[in-house]
């Protein structure tokens, strides 16, 4: 993983405009950039959610969602899910059940998703071989787990409460 990324930025219609390293637009608050998330679920259910490491420059020791990350300057919004998928889990999507969930536009007002993002969805029954150096632990939780977790203070990344409302209440 590149330690600063070039990543695209869009205009209201995810028209991109210009592309910057992702610590510029980390420095200067911006948000109109592209970001992928996707949930490994199994046949009863559960969702394998990972614990991201201290390390983490945002939500260290968070719970996350099963794959997350920026798309790169030029590419797709599949091909950042391919890749990211890859490098945190170590699963060619080539060769699994997956879906797209939705397309997200940034809400008016600040609230989430503030990125323009595509949400997908993995079934498998296998805990991943993760990468240790995104996360430091996992668990397959139910949707209703993961909020009382959640709800009981355990930290969370920013969208992860409210995917999991979206995509499976």
């Amino acid at each position: 993983m590149q330690t600063d990324e070039l990543l695209d930025l869009v205009d209201e219609n995810d028209v991109v405009v210009a592309s910057r390293p992702r610590s510029e637009i980390y420095a200067e608050n911006l948000h109109n950039f592209r970001v992928i998330n996707a949930f490994l679920v199994n046949a009863k259910g559960e969702i394998w959610t990972p614990r991201r490491t201290a390390h983490k420059r945002i939500f260290p020791l968070a719970l996350d969602m099963s794959v997350g990350g920026h798309v790169e300057s030029g590419e797709t919004y599949e091909q950042a899910f391919a890749r990211e998928t890859f490098e945190e889990l170590r699963i060619d999507i080539a060769k699994v059940s997956w879906r797209l969930l939705a397309y997200l536009r940034p809400a008016p007002g600040g609230v989430r998703p503030r990125q323009f993002m595509k949400v997908y969805e993995i079934r498998g029954e296998e805990t991943p071989d993760y990468n240790r150096d995104d996360f430091i632990e996992s668990f397959w939780l139910s949707p209703r787990e993961i909020l009382d977790r959640i709800e009981a203070g355990d930290a969370a990344k920013g969208d992860l409460s409210a995917l999991v409302k979206r995509f499976y209440f």
